[in-house]
């Protein structure tokens, strides 16, 4: 496991001129994660003491970005739970709490609400409300505009009622069908500046044909989901391949260990809430 986490004076001034995020949530893994909803793409139990080692070097990584972290406590009853990014959408103008559409993880939204009061006025706070649903691992942040992927958690009602959301808050919304993927950024991620990893079913996607496109190769398809905070990316370690595009793409980047929330299907930007 490797992170970098010592920065010069001029990297800390490059932050501070691009910084766009000031707060990030997460939260603890508990012990009941090993028994999480998994694909079973990437076989096999995760090792809890592992993932907690794993989830130090990423609050650690974030904290690099210049931006302050909120830990929250683990949470036994949702096994799940340090998802944190799919029960909530956080833009600069309001709070959207979202209504997953896994069973298990629907009760999820109470505690994450609570969390985001304390950055949120009670008029900025919005929700997705039965039967729509829409998990926050399916929203894609480009600039003003969101993509939605339209997946077996997130409907069209939850895509409905998030784009009419969006809409009173000067934001725009446009749909994204999925066909492969659990989650949109499963296989597509914004790294801001006009550039965008992409892999599978979204490299030929015109939904992205405006943006300057980095295909990733299939062997390396986990790593599209590397995260943008404040001109630092975040990588997945393990996938030389799209380190080296992000590094070509003039930014500064570190690497944390995820192999154990990759057997849950969970990736970087699964684990926060970076706003």
């Amino acid at each position: 496991m490797h992170v970098r986490l010592k920065i010069t004076k001029t990297e800390e001034k490059a932050v501070e001129a691009m910084k766009k995020f000031s707060n990030v949530i997460v939260r603890r893994p508990c012990r009941a994660m090993v028994e999480g909803i998994t694909s079973g793409l990437y076989p096999g139990k995760p090792d809890y003491e592992l993932a907690l080692k794993q989830h130090d070097a990423y609050i650690e990584a974030l904290k690099a970005c210049g931006v302050q972290v909120m830990v929250l406590p683990a949470d036994e009853a949702f096994p799940d739970s340090c998802f944190v990014e799919d029960p909530a959408v956080l833009t600069a103008k309001c709070a959207i709490i979202t209504n997953p559409g896994a069973p298990s993880r629907t009760k999820e939204t109470v505690s994450i609400e609570e969390a985001v009061r304390t950055f949120y006025p009670e008029e900025r706070m919005e929700h997705i409300v039965t039967p729509g649903t829409l998990e926050g691992g399916d929203v894609m942040m480009c600039g003003d505009h969101f993509f939605v992927g339209r997946s077996e958690r997130t409907n069209e009602e939850g895509i409905r009622q998030f784009a009419a959301i969006l809409e009173r808050y000067g934001y725009t919304c446009s749909e994204v069908k999925l066909e492969e993927v659990l989650h949109l950024k499963t296989g597509v991620n914004y790294l801001e500046n006009n550039h965008m990893l992409v892999s599978g079913e979204f490299i030929e996607k015109e939904d992205f044909k405006t943006y300057d496109k980095y295909v990733i190769p299939e062997e390396e398809a986990y790593a599209a989901n590397c995260i943008w905070v404040n001109d630092t990316v975040i990588v997945p370690e393990g996938y030389p391949a799209v380190l080296n595009a992000v590094k070509t793409m003039g930014y500064r980047t570190i690497t944390v260990d995820t192999s154990e929330f990759r057997k849950l299907d969970g990736g970087l930007s699964c684990l926060s809430l970076r706003f």
